[in-house]
């Protein structure tokens, strides 16, 4: 190596190695402070579901009725079974409303054959942008339920087409593999019951079914996955939900109701436009601009995220379908920072501008190349003896250590609050894949975010296939007509 090379690359290499451990120790305390500030926010909670009982609601008339909507798209393993459960759900006035998207396989068949569905009409006027629908189905049977047939738009348009349809002040968006808890709208509810004139979203939890025992279309009880890779997702959707998105929910700023799970009011989503076609990543794409719209008005409002109500989804079970559902999840995380971009670290966006977007632009967007370089050049530079080993030792740290801490930390603030896991034998399992997680497999998750900014370099458009084996979902069938006709 001569001396003119030597004198450009060492400097280089230590301010990028610098610019790798800045960001983690950065890092470090944000997700310290997400995790004090989550209990503080689950205790809240806590008390906000005491003052609030269920059955209360039930028996009352204070609930505001709901439209679920559920947009389906070659989901033919898992429909039924999720719309039987829906229509099972303890609430005292809902709809649901599937809608076809141009499936390739038997979705709409299958919805027709099952519930003896046949064609129906139904007065609306077109408010948000959606393809063309070719036909609506109903049965006397289930007055709750309607199923459409349209033609292919993807997942936001199939969305919109159902925001059409539905005649409810709320609206609840539903993924076609996932099932909500019986009481899930009655805990979600609450805060719109609580802040009837501010209130416009109330994210709930999501975790993993792939594991769990179902009967008629409910999880009757909760069992962990029996291979690593769902495993690893429990860990991971434990720390998303119960640390990262309590704490934005205390600091106002939750830029992200998942689109398995999401309960909203439908005017104020009618006023934005609905559910935008340009992204894959409609979900926090309809959050942002209700904050934008809201923002920019001056008008009050609220969103939140509680830890009580619960969906249940199908984890990817292999590195194929996750790698692919990760990268899009980049490329949609993307696509929304991009069309947003006068938020970022804007003072008139308030904390959701200047902390929530910032943070999704430093450490979701841009971490990921970072700290993915960090992976391959801090080992190298130690291995060649440009580092020493306190370096090195910190890296490992801050990578590895201190991401264990965090994510059983995690674990422990959902077994206080939620109680996810009744059995120790089950704590004492992922406690083990919260530590592997940090050895492999969150080194996958930055690759996979990077092979998501390439596609949205590329401008690839569109979700892909997701293979589903329904298999958690084929269990028996309940009788829905009598919870169906009671309204």
């Amino acid at each position: 190596m001569t001396t003119a090379f030597r004198d450009i690359f060492l400097p280089a290499v230590w301010y990028f190695n610098g610019l790798v451990l800045t960001l983690l120790i950065v890092q470090s305390f944000i997700y310290s402070w997400q995790l004090g500030t989550a209990y503080l926010e689950s205790r809240s909670a806590q008390h906000s579901a005491l003052s609030t009982k269920t059955s209360w609601l039930l028996a009352g008339d204070f609930t505001f009725p709901i439209s679920i909507l559920v947009p389906a798209y070659n989901e033919q393993a898992t429909l039924e079974d999720n719309i039987r459960s829906l229509l099972a759900l303890h609430y005292p006035d809902f709809e649901v409303i599937v809608v076809n998207d141009g499936s390739k396989d038997r979705t709409l068949q299958a919805a027709i054959e099952a519930f003896d569905l046949k064609p129906a009409d139904r007065a609306y006027q077109q408010a948000v942008p959606h393809k063309p629908i070719r036909g609506i189905y109903g049965n006397p049977r289930y007055p709750r339920l309607l199923v459409v047939d349209k033609e292919n738009g993807g997942r936001s348009d199939a969305l919109n087409a159902a925001l059409d349809l539905a005649r409810c002040p709320l609206f609840c968006r539903v993924d076609a593999d996932s099932m909500l808890d019986p009481e899930a709208l009655l805990l979600a509810v609450r805060p719109f019951i609580q802040e009837p004139e501010r209130m416009i979203a109330v994210g709930g939890q999501i975790r993993i079914v792939n594991g769990c025992e179902v009967r008629n279309g409910r999880v009757v009880k909760a069992k962990l996955p029996a291979s690593l890779l769902p495993l690893l997702q429990v860990v991971e959707y434990t720390r998303s939900f119960v640390m990262a998105r309590l704490s934005w929910s205390r600091m106002q700023s939750i830029m992200i109701v998942s689109g398995a799970f999401g309960l909203f009011k439908r005017p104020a989503a009618i006023r934005v436009g609905g559910f935008s076609h340009n992204t894959v990543g409609e979900d926090m794409e309809l959050v942002v601009k209700l904050h934008r719209h809201y923002r920019e008005n001056g008008i009050p409002y609220a969103i939140r995220y509680l830890p009580d109500p619960v969906c249940w989804t199908e984890a990817p079970s292999t590195l194929r379908v996750l790698r692919s559902q990760r990268a899009r999840w980049q490329r949609g995380l993307l696509e929304v920072l991009v069309k947003h971009r006068r938020m970022i670290f804007s003072p008139r966006y308030g904390v959701p501008g200047v902390v929530g977007m910032g943070y999704f632009f430093i450490f979701d967007a841009l971490g990921p190349i970072v700290e993915a370089l960090g992976h391959v050049v801090v080992p190298l530079c130690w291995l060649a003896g440009v580092l020493n080993l306190s370096f090195f030792i910190a890296y490992l740290s801050l990578t590895c250590v201190f991401g264990v801490f965090i994510s059983v930390g995690a674990l422990f603030l959902e077994e206080i609050s939620g109680n996810q896991v009744a059995r120790a034998r089950d704590l004492a399992i992922l406690t083990f894949c919260a530590v592997i997680e940090n050895f492999g497999y969150r080194q996958l998750n930055n690759f996979w975010r990077i092979q998501g900014l390439w596609q949205f370099l590329r401008k690839k458009k569109g979700w892909g296939d997701m293979a589903r084996t329904g298999s958690q979902f084929r269990q028996a069938k309940p009788d829905t007509t009598k919870a169906s006709s009671a309204r």
